[in-house]
């Protein structure tokens, strides 16, 4: 009963461990569908993301289900199942995003994803850009908004005193509000394909002078 009637149910040690439920009364009422996500949930629950796409050892879960060894600490997560309101202007498409880049506490690039992978880039002074992402089609022009400049300036607040040498925040829009989402520290597991000649700028800005732990 305390749930809302459109919610995403959710592990917080993963990367899409989700399900998005839009009718609350229909998914209970869906016997299989109902099993199918608890099934999930339940496996989700015992597994351990940090190797599972990649090398993301951010996600180091306290039980670990593979032999590397590596010390138990506070800095592990404790696998839970969150649940929270299904934030979309529109049930049927996601809310869009904004994506700020920081390489050394410093915000260089920010990226606005609209609707049907659609995108816009804009440097740390609002510029526009071209588009940096290959697997974007359409990099569309707009002008950055009250919202974007917010966005860029509690990025800086989040980051102070805390070293990194490449993060991206992300933000969601809903009902023209922004809303923070979570740190990325490893956006697409450290592989993505950028357009010509973005690899080798972006690199750039990289310091990997100094090894800092998370």
């Amino acid at each position: 009963e305390k749930l809302p009637n459109a919610f995403v149910i959710k592990c917080n040690h993963g990367c899409k461990w989700q399900y998005i439920i839009k009718d609350k009364e229909a998914f209970l009422q869906n016997k299989r569908l109902f099993d199918i996500v608890k099934r999930n949930m339940t496996g989700w629950l015992q597994q351990d993301y940090s190797f599972w796409n990649g090398f993301e050892m951010q996600y180091k879960t306290a039980k670990l289900n593979h032999n590397v060894n590596v010390p138990r600490n506070d800095k592990y997560i404790e696998p839970k199942i969150l649940i929270e309101h299904l934030m979309r202007d529109d049930l049927n498409n996601p809310a869009e995003e904004i994506h700020v880049y920081i390489f050394s506490n410093l915000p260089k690039y920010v990226v606005k994803l609209h609707k049907d992978n659609k995108i816009t880039i804009w440097d740390e002074n609002l510029n526009y850009v071209d588009d940096i992402f290959s697997k974007f089609d359409i990099n569309i022009f707009e002008k950055a908004d009250a919202n974007i400049k917010r966005t860029i300036e509690l990025s800086i607040k989040l980051c102070k005193g805390i070293k990194f040498k490449l993060l991206r925040l992300d933000w969601m829009l809903y009902q023209n509000k922004i809303y923070f989402e979570e740190f990325t520290f490893t956006p697409h597991s450290g592989f993505h394909n950028f357009n010509k000649n973005w690899n080798e700028q972006l690199g750039g800005l990289l310091d990997i002078g100094e090894y800092y732990e998370f």
